[in-house]
């Protein structure tokens, strides 16, 4: 499929860097809460049978292979391929770039955007698949408070976010970037030991599914603190404490903190690297 074309007096709000599932999650995430019009929208992918894809799922999103002048744009592209969309995009004359590219620093896209450039960077996870992504950003070297509220609200589309300090984005990678994974990781050890004590795998697979989906709703909605959720339902003598109890005399707590530390630290090599 070709190259979409578009028509140079059309105002672009944003353009999407890359049509991966982050990139599309973001373009339904923004269109659902009516941050814009699809007109204004566009999707820059370079391979051209996912350009398909997305043109028929987008009606009037512009899908195109090649970045739009002076755009405001979200990096949403592979660490390697950073420095090469960031080249075209500085080509393209665009001033505003919010990356989610893992682990590129602001520094080294302000270094290829050049002089000026206002580089947000920030760290989403995979819940933004679903609308309930959790991301923090930072800002660059000439980024203002301005451009800070304009990324967040890009990213408020597909969930929650926060801003820190560009040097807590390693340990926010750790912590909620790989979280996920762990929550997983951890559904499917629930799914075996149901199955372990009996539960035939259908039933083991729903009530973990719903367990975990109830629990994270309580924790968001309640506003309690997780240890007296937790003391809520391990009551003492009972079944949870004796299960809690054996959790704890494995150090599992143990396990999960140094999870978050060794992820904390690769992110910390691949920057570097």
């Amino acid at each position: 499929m070709a190259a979409a074309c578009y028509s140079s007096e059309v105002a672009f709000r944003l353009q999407l860097i890359g049509g991966g599932r982050m990139g599309e999650a973001l373009l339904g995430g923004l269109l659902a809460r009516g941050w814009a019009q699809p007109a204004e929208l566009a999707v820059v992918e370079k391979v051209s049978d996912r350009r398909a894809e997305l043109a028929g799922r987008f009606d009037e999103v512009t899908v195109t292979d090649h970045p739009l002048d002076h755009a405001d744009a979200v990096l949403a592209v592979k660490p390697d391929d950073a420095a090469s969309a960031g080249t075209s995009l500085k080509e393209a004359g665009v001033g505003r770039v919010l990356s989610i590219a893992a682990g590129v620093t602001t520094a080294a896209l302000e270094a290829v955007l050049g002089e000026g450039a206002r580089v947000i960077r920030a760290m989403p996870n995979t819940p933004a698949l679903v609308g309930e992504g959790a991301a923090a950003i930072a800002a660059g070297r000439y980024a203002t408070h301005e451009d800070l509220n304009w990324a967040g609200g890009v990213l408020e589309a597909v969930g929650t976010v926060v801003v820190c300090d560009e040097s807590m984005l390693d340990a926010v990678t750790g912590l909620s970037g790989s979280g996920p994974a762990y929550v997983f990781w951890l559904a499917e050890t629930l799914m075996a030991a149901g199955v372990e004590v009996g539960l035939p795998l259908d039933m083991a697979d729903a009530l973990t599914r719903q367990t975990l989906l109830g629990a994270a709703r309580l924790l968001a909605e309640s506003g309690e603190p997780p240890a007296d959720l937790r003391a809520a339902v391990a009551s003492p003598g009972g079944t949870t404490a004796r299960g809690i109890a054996e959790l704890e005399a494995r150090e599992t707590a143990l396990a999960f903190i140094a999870a978050v530390a060794a992820a904390t630290q690769r992110s910390r090599e691949l920057g570097s690297g």
